[in-house]
């Protein structure tokens, strides 16, 4: 999925001087709003208005029923994060057309790890009929053909993982696992 920096305000920081909890819910908010007008002027236009609205509360909408958020470490100021948000299940099979499940990891820009990862299940509501509503065919779509392109990098860089750690093998059976093997500590002598 598509990176979204987001700054972190000195405001977020209360007196503790940590980012306040609840500012990670909204971290991931902002993304997913952000990932609703992605699919919308990027990758479905012929669905903007559609993708645009499904962050409002006049039609369809998202409704956030449950969100789990694993703090990491207590972010400070200054400092900018970077929310990156993946499907969890093939769209296709998923029992409940009504609703999906979403993982984020929020990534701290000035410590280069994550600082939390965000669990979050989203149900789709009809406003005007004030109940939950079937997701509508161009978000099954584009959440299929998402899915395919998640599971299509899985496989590519698991591959390189493995590709990697042969590498690594190789290095360590022409140094470390010879007999005759010798660790040098550096030192002074010549």
């Amino acid at each position: 999925m598509v990176p979204y920096p987001i700054a972190v305000p000195n405001s977020y920081c209360p007196c503790l001087g940590h980012v306040n909890n609840v500012t990670y819910a909204r971290y991931a908010e902002t993304a997913r709003v952000y990932l609703t007008r992605n699919f919308a002027t990027h990758i479905d236009p012929d669905h903007k208005k559609e993708w645009m609205n499904i962050v409002g509360s006049t039609g369809i909408g998202l409704i956030l029923r449950s969100i789990k958020i694993d703090y990491k470490f207590p972010m400070t100021y200054p400092d900018e994060v970077t929310v990156y948000h993946k499907l969890v299940q093939d769209p296709a099979s998923h029992s409940h057309k009504d609703a999906f499940h979403l993982q984020a990891v929020i990534i701290s820009e000035a410590r280069q790890r994550p600082a939390a990862r965000v669990s979050e299940d989203i149900v789709l509501y009809d406003y005007r009929q004030g109940k939950k509503t079937d997701m509508p065919p161009f978000i099954l779509e584009q959440f299929r053909s998402t899915w395919e392109l998640q599971e299509k990098a899985k496989k590519f860089w698991q591959q390189r993982i493995l590709e990697i750690e042969a590498r690594v093998r190789t290095l360590e059976v022409e140094s470390w696992d010879r007999d005759d093997a010798v660790e040098d500590i550096g030192s002074a002598k010549k």
